[in-house]
């Protein structure tokens, strides 16, 4: 415990009595027998916290407290008196203190207040910590000029409360871009409440979202809190909402514009303050021309549109991304942080990215889970229909079916092996000299991958 503790008092043996038991108890101790020398140890050492004495010589101990607040807000200071009243105490609490103790001291008494403060300074400190933290998740990662423009619509629209739909393809960062929003919003202190709207089962969609009493139905053994319910005074976040049902898109703009609801099995008609985003990776204005989606609930979600760019729009922050996840990975894992050769990243930038950020977030975990190396280069990346530049192979006819990571690679190894063995005409020797192999290394390669040599057909 490395707590500094001052404690401000003119009688010498009650300053060295706290000074034992405290030192005692892990804390380091200071001690000044008068508010200016007070105000100077605070200037100098910067303690945690100050044990003050309200009577004292020259300055008494409420000035010196005004002084130490002002000049060091987050110092906790708790008062001590042998003469205390009720108002000295809503005085010295009005100026800042944390607590008031009545002499004479009763030492256990002081212990608990202390460890209660310094507690109280400790989870500030995790909540900044924390905050910080969750701003960091919630960042949009990317200097590409659109997502710079991304950005800073969404500096605009999320102090408001206008409802926002945001478009893109799958993996793009929708969910992301939803919650961006609520953290900047006006809202932020209260909850974002996600629905999956094609997860949702028909016949349970009005208890999902409503909620319902208890005995309203076979299983109903409880009431339940609806998911509006839930997102009261907050933001409800209608994930994949071209993915509803016509019946369940009738039911959530009928709340939506009444703004009331009623839960299944209930009477009570219940107000409902919630800002909405709906996410889509569908073309909703094709949707309206087959009849899939509502055209009143679209002209009621879309409100104001942003359209969230694919990764093949935004190659130029394939690297921090990459960089990114490297990071994360590390720090949830407790592990070093593992890095991409220049060679790793200039392959990761020819990648079209069909799966867009989460494909690439994906590939960059495996790749930390597979490479035993701390450094990550081309040759452990095995991505279907890419190309080495400086000519050392090409793999655009690699075609991986492969559902699992671990076949994926087999499936690409093998490929490669038998592409090299032909270029060197089935030559063990040749071919494990030039994929930079031993011999005996690449022998045990095909015997494990099954590739069938010229010797062996």
């Amino acid at each position: 415990m490395n707590d500094t503790i001052l404690v401000v008092d003119d009688e010498v043996c009650i300053c060295q009595s706290l000074k034992a038991i405290l030192s005692d108890e892990g804390y380091q101790v200071l001690v000044a027998g008068s508010g200016e020398e007070a105000i100077k140890v605070v200037e100098e050492e910067m303690p945690q916290l100050v044990l003050l004495d309200i009577w004292l010589p020259g300055i008494d101990g409420l000035e010196t407290l005004k002084a130490i607040k002002a000049a060091h807000p987050n110092v906790l200071v708790i008062m001590m008196s042998g003469h205390g009243t009720i108002e000295t105490a809503v005085k010295a609490t009005k100026l800042g203190a944390f607590d008031f103790i009545e002499k004479p001291l009763s030492l256990d008494k002081v212990i608990i207040i202390i460890n209660n403060a310094l507690n109280v300074v400790r989870l500030e400190e995790e909540n900044i910590l924390l905050k910080q933290k969750v701003s960091h998740e919630y960042e949009l990662t990317g200097n590409s000029l659109i997502i710079a423009e991304l950005k800073e619509m969404i500096n605009i629209v999320a102090p408001t409360n206008a409802w926002i739909l945001i478009m893109g393809e799958n993996g793009t960062g929708k969910e992301l871009v939803a919650r961006s929003i609520h953290h900047l919003s006006r809202r932020s202190h209260k909850p974002i409440v996600e629905v999956n709207c094609a997860a949702i089962p028909e016949e349970l969609i009005e208890s999902e979202l409503f909620g319902h009493e208890k005995g309203a139905f076979t299983g109903a053994t409880e009431k339940k809190r609806g998911k509006f319910d839930l997102a009261h005074e907050g933001t409800m976040f209608l994930d994949e909402v071209a993915d509803m049902s016509l019946k369940a898109q009738a039911k959530i703009l009928r709340i939506l514009q009444e703004k009331k609801f009623e839960r299944v099995g209930g009477n009570k008609l219940i107000d409902m303050d919630v800002r909405v985003l709906a996410a889509t990776n569908k073309d909703l204005e094709k949707e309206m021309e087959v009849g899939h989606f509502r055209q009143d609930l679209y002209y009621r979600l879309h409100v104001i549109p942003l359209r969230v760019p694919t990764l093949r729009e935004r190659k130029e922050d394939i690297k921090l991304l990459a960089q990114r996840f490297l990071l994360d990975f590390a720090a949830k894992e407790g592990q070093t942080q593992k890095v991409l050769t220049e060679d790793a990243l200039a392959l990761l930038m020819q990648h079209d990215w069909p799966g867009n950020v989460r494909e690439l977030k994906n590939i960059i975990e495996r790749l930390i889970i597979l490479t035993p190396s701390n450094e990550i280069t081309a040759k452990d990346i095995p991505l279907p229909n890419v190309k080495i530049e400086n000519g050392a192979f090409s793999v655009d006819s690699v075609v991986v079916v492969a559902d699992l990571l671990k076949d994926a690679k087999m499936d690409f190894e093998r490929q490669f092996i038998i592409k090299k063995l032909e270029e060197n005409e089935g030559n063990i020797s040749r071919t494990a000299e030039a994929i930079g192999l031993e011999r005996s290394n690449l022998h045990k390669k095909i015997k494990s991958l099954k590739v069938v040599t010229k010797d062996e057909s």
